[in-house]
């Protein structure tokens, strides 16, 4: 059918990305002055527009006394700073959208729809945010390029090679069996155990790894147990494992792209950096209570069928090898580097390739295994396309003017509210795209709302980084999710079933956590 059809997609993407352009362009009445003549340039204006008292140093905010009128418009003060010489004058909207930023909307809009319905594949959708930056004028080639190779992108490639080479050595495979024989023959404890199991382990491993592992472990013991796809049973295992690893992916910053995008994105608009340290202290605990709840409400949801049991297995793996003990001990002093990054000052990225290199040199990994297995196209193209798509909404005045937008929701109401808002946004937006897009969109919006109400943005940044992890209601809500159902065990609408029940639970806990930990901690 045509309306199936990728150009017919295509076609409407675009069809939208014309419609926001040419829409009205809110100008908004206040505007802020910035530079050396900057008081100059308000007293010349002052028939046009109101100026309150500002402290010396700081920047002249002006609102027109007749919103509408040529002279109420940005454009006209900046043709007059131009007319008094005054070339350090820069003029921003405060309450209005930028020209930039509303060019920035229309590629915004496109590339959403591009993301959701995929006529193109995604690694392409995001190799076109960068071009599409530079054609609209938006940043220069550096600005839009240099994204792709961010510290947080090389961050979680390290995190991905790593776990490439836990498969090769076979640690993941003795991890499998261990828990296996643990279980013995229930499905209902041989699910909880390797479900939560694998979801705590997501912390320390990226989540998509985590879940693979899991399912490659699960499903030739669920086949031989005689277990149907489709049936409860098969919703249970198999919808246990992706839900615990997203929930567990929040537990440090290793765990998900949206932990990592979050903390870089907190230091790029503020300067405040959270450390490897700082985010397992916060958010763990919120982890480790949040992994067993999503497999226990998953088994009230579909009851598994308790007459099924698990096959038995006698098989031993042996003693450790020298390759699992090479691997293990490089992987390890990673982490520690990771965690020490406040004594050392080595960035994550340098230390994390670091120990990759050490995996090639003692022989652990071959260049062709990482070659291989490495998923070039959601490392570099998919992860660094939305760090660069946020950066943008940020310098383009797109990010500032829903701050200003969005404001007055929240004004006056305290940390918790703006907290629980973001939470609960960015639950619902990080099903529709990838949780690190989701992340890279929704800070630079509220890192100035957060700013504005006098709230501490680090909370925000964490919040964030956790419930970007509950992409629980879309199957392209996260990779756990999407390998999952790759194996057609169940339907997506399992999928957002389940979801529309755990999402809202595990919100409710995060707040829970936050409310009671944090507050412990001394963070709010």
């Amino acid at each position: 059918m045509i309306l199936k059809s990728s150009g017919f997609k295509l076609a409407v993407a675009a069809l939208i990305g014309v419609i926001v352009f040419i829409l009205p362009r809110p100008e908004g009445t206040k505007f802020k002055l910035s530079g050396t003549g900057a008081e100059q340039l308000s007293q010349s204006v002052s028939e046009y527009f109101a100026t309150p008292q500002t402290a010396p140093g700081k920047p002249v905010i002006l609102t027109a006394k007749a919103p509408g009128i040529e002279q109420a418009r940005a454009q006209y003060l900046a043709d007059q700073a131009k007319a008094m010489g005054l070339s350090d004058v820069t003029v921003d909207y405060v309450d209005g959208m930028s020209p930039k930023a509303k060019r920035f909307l229309s590629v915004l809009a496109v590339l959403v729809i591009l993301f959701v319905v995929e006529p193109i594949p995604l690694e392409i959708t995001a190799v076109l945010i960068g071009a599409s930056l530079v054609i609209l004028g938006l940043t220069d080639v550096k600005g839009a390029w240099a994204p792709y190779m961010h510290p947080v992108v090389i961050f979680i490639m390290c995190c991905l090679i790593f776990a490439i080479a836990l498969d090769k050595v076979g640690l993941t495979k003795r991890l499998g069996y261990f828990i296996i024989k643990k279980a013995g023959n229930s499905v209902t404890r041989f699910t909880f155990i390797i479900a939560i199991g694998l979801g705590l382990a997501s912390s320390v491993m990226h989540d998509a790894a985590a879940c693979a592992i899991g399912i490659v472990t699960m499903l030739p013991l669920m086949r031989a147990g005689g277990i149907e796809p489709h049936s409860n049973t098969a919703k249970f295992m198999m919808l246990s494992l992706p839900f615990a690893c997203s929930c567990g992916g929040m537990g440090t910053l290793v765990g998900g792209g949206r932990c990592m995008v979050s903390a870089a994105f907190l230091k790029e608009f503020t300067g405040i950096e959270i450390s490897f340290f700082d985010w397992m202290k916060y958010c763990m605990p919120a982890a480790i209570i949040c992994v067993p709840v999503a497999v226990l409400i998953t088994y009230l949801i579909y009851r598994p069928d308790p007459t099924i049991k698990m096959p038995a297995f006698d098989e031993d793996l042996g003693s450790m090898t020298a390759a699992e003990k090479k691997a293990l001990i490089i992987i390890g002093i990673s982490f520690v580097s990771w965690l020490t990054k406040g004594i050392h000052g080595i960035d994550y990225s340098v230390t994390g390739m670091v120990g990759v290199a050490f995996l090639v040199l003692f022989g652990v990994l071959k260049w062709q295994d990482i070659n291989d297995n490495l998923e070039w196209g959601t490392a570099l193209f998919i992860f660094g396309g939305g760090i660069s798509l946020g950066l943008a909404m940020g310098y383009s005045g797109a990010a500032d003017y829903f701050a200003n937008l969005f404001f007055p929701l929240i004004e006056g109401k305290g940390w918790l509210v703006l907290f629980v808002g973001v939470g609960v946004f960015g639950a619902l937006v990080t099903n529709a795209m990838a949780n690190v897009a989701a992340a890279a969109l929704i800070l630079p919006i509220v890192i100035p709302m957060a700013q504005l109400e006098g709230v501490n943005p680090t909370i925000l940044a964490l919040g964030l980084g956790m419930a970007t992890s509950f992409a629980m209601l879309l199957v392209i809500g996260c990779p756990p999710n999407a390998i999952a159902y790759s194996y057609k065990y169940f339907k997506s609408s399992d999928l957002t079933k389940l979801g529309l029940v755990t999402t809202p639970a595990l919100l409710l806990i995060l707040v829970g956590v936050v409310c009671t930990w944090w507050k412990f901690l001394g963070l709010i």
